[in-house]
């Protein structure tokens, strides 16, 4: 009886559409920026489990903006201050270690932009913009993109600045 259990159980394995490989996703960083914005929860977790599973330099930060952005997303208000306090502080902890990145100015514009006013996150904006704006023209295709994107929904960063 187990035998032929065992044997039916690997028959519909076998046959399963599902692979039996994980697929491991690398990370992309069109793809973070595409989760960012999407502002649906299932690709902020899925952005997450792949920025957690990478290698990338600028993880603790790329971690830090999803989690405060997953925050506006939840409808608990405990797990939602959780959630933000927890993004905070890696996103704060990779600015001291290397606050000459623009990127991570403007991953820390994007969230303070838009966090409520209850959580107080919001006192770097105007040094975070100008930073960006006067590095604009040396950032990668790809970021630059990504803020070009981000301009029609912020109030700091406007097209025609990073043009001129």
């Amino acid at each position: 009886m187990k035998r032929q259990a065992l044997f039916t159980l690997l028959f519909f394995l076998s046959n399963s559409p599902v692979s039996a490989r994980p697929t491991f996703q690398t990370f992309d960083k069109a793809g973070f920026y595409s989760a960012m914005a999407s502002g649906r929860l299932e690709e902020i977790n899925h952005e997450l489990s792949v920025v957690g599973a990478s290698t990338v330099k600028e993880k603790e930060a790329y971690e830090g903006a999803l989690l405060m952005r997953k925050a506006g997303l939840l409808s608990h208000p405990k797990e939602k201050l959780a959630t933000f306090k927890s993004g905070y502080v890696k996103m704060e902890s990779s600015m001291t270690k290397d606050s000459g990145n623009i990127e991570y100015h403007f991953l820390r514009l994007m969230i303070q932009e838009h966090a409520p006013k209850v959580v107080h996150y919001d006192k770097d904006q105007e040094k975070d913009s100008r930073n960006i704006i006067r590095s604009f023209p040396s950032l990668s295709p790809v970021l630059q993109k990504a803020i070009l994107n981000y301009c029609p929904h912020s109030k700091l960063l406007h097209e025609r600045d990073l043009n001129g």
